[in-house]
């Protein structure tokens, strides 16, 4: 079975930084590259910062 050479994995929420890629590591993957989504609510007609989104692009670890 073939896997993907990049993968996005997100830290889920409640889940922290570390969990994140520790989770990233067992899979095989490394890190490549990260980003930041804000994500929005619309409240009372103006937009309101909820939460950030936490992504870590993982490279496949070649044997």
């Amino acid at each position: 079975m073939t896997r993907k050479k990049t993968v996005w994995f997100e830290v889920e929420e409640g889940e922290t930084i570390e969990a994140c890629l520790q989770r990233l590591a067992n899979a095989g993957y490394s890190v490549a590259g990260r980003k930041e989504e804000p994500i929005f609510i619309e409240k009372d007609g103006a937009y309101v910062p909820v939460r950030q989104v936490i992504k870590f692009k993982g490279i496949l670890n070649e044997l």
